[in-house]
C-alpha cells in the first residue's frame, strides 16, 4: 500500500463544503469516487482542514492509501481525467511514510481573503471575493488585526456550531495589504476554530468602513462572547492556501 500526499485546488462554490455530506455534494465525495474510478478500491481522503460551502483551496493537503502500483505522476493524471468536469484539480502528488498524516502530521495553515473593494458589480470575480462598495481604510485594518494576533480566547469569533474542545487559538499572522481595488488579509496558525477566518474579516472591514474603531475589535475580543461579533463575512472570498509540516 502507497500512501499518497495530494495537493488540491478547487473552486468550493457548488459544494456543501470540505467532508461529506448527507444533504449535497462535497470535495471529499468527488475526490473518493474519482480515486474508486481509478483503482477499483474504496479509500478514504484525510484533508489538513475543513473548509464550509462556497470556500476555495488553492492548496489544500490530503492523503490517500492505494493498493494498486502508481508513480506520483501517474495517480496525479489519472485523478484528474477522472475529476473531470468537477473544479478540482490534483496540483501536486508525492509519495509520503506511512505514519505522515495531512491533518495530524501538520504544524501550520494559511488562508487569504480576497475584498473586491468597487462599486461596479463583479463578473469574472463574482463568487471568488467579497464585494465591498464603500471604500476600506487597509491601514486601519491592518492595525486593528494586530491586536487578534498571539494566543486568546476566540470565543467570539467562533461558530456556535464549532466542534473544538477549547476556544483558545494562537494566530501567528494576521496581515492586512491592498493591491489595486482587492484588499487582501493573510491568516496563519497552527489550525483556527471553525468560522473564525471569516469572522476576524468582518469586524475589520467594518473597521475598514469607518463603522467601528479599531479598539472595538479588541472589546470584542475580550467579550469572549459570539453576541459581541459585528460581521461575519460571506465564504466567496476566502481560500486556504497552504498546510505546512515538519521539515517544510
Amino acid at each position: 500500500m502507497t500512501r499518497f500526499a495530494l495537493t488540491l485546488e478547487f473552486d468550493g462554490a457548488p459544494y456543501m463544503g470540505l467532508q461529506r455530506q448527507v444533504h449535497g455534494p462535497s470535495v471529499q465525495q468527488s475526490v473518493e469516487e474519482a480515486a474508486f474510478a481509478l483503482t477499483g478500491e474504496v479509500t478514504g481522503m484525510h484533508a489538513a482542514g475543513r473548509t464550509d460551502a462556497g470556500v476555495h483551496a488553492l492548496g489544500m493537503k490530503v492523503h490517500m492509501d492505494i493498493d494498486k502500483p502508481f508513480t506520483p505522476f501517474q495517480f496525479s493524471e489519472g485523478m484528474n481525467a477522472r475529476l473531470r468536469p468537477h473544479p478540482i484539480a490534483v496540483v501536486g502528488c508525492e509519495v509520503v511514510p506511512d505514519d505522515w498524516h495531512a491533518r495530524f502530521s501538520c504544524i501550520g495553515r494559511s488562508y487569504i481573503y480576497r475584498i473586491a473593494n468597487r462599486r461596479a458589480p463583479l463578473t469574472v470575480e463574482r463568487g471568488k471575493a467579497w464585494q465591498v462598495p464603500k471604500p476600506l481604510d487597509e491601514t486601519a485594518m491592518h492595525r486593528a488585526a494586530q491586536r487578534l494576533v498571539g494566543l486568546h480566547d476566540f470565543t467570539t469569533f467562533r461558530s456556535t456550531h464549532c466542534q473544538s474542545q477549547s476556544p483558545l487559538k494562537t494566530l501567528d499572522r494576521l496581515e492586512v495589504r491592498r493591491e489595486g481595488e482587492m484588499v487582501l488579509i493573510e491568516a496563519e496558525a497552527r489550525s483556527f476554530l471553525h468560522h473564525q477566518v471569516r469572522s476576524m474579516v468582518g469586524c475589520l472591514a467594518l473597521v475598514g468602513m469607518g463603522r467601528w474603531e479599531e479598539a472595538r475589535v479588541t472589546a470584542a475580543l475580550e467579550a469572549r462572547n459570539r453576541q459581541a461579533l459585528g460581521l461575519n463575512s460571506p465564504p466567496d472570498g476566502l481560500y486556504f492556501v497552504k498546510a505546512t509540516y515538519p521539515g517544510d
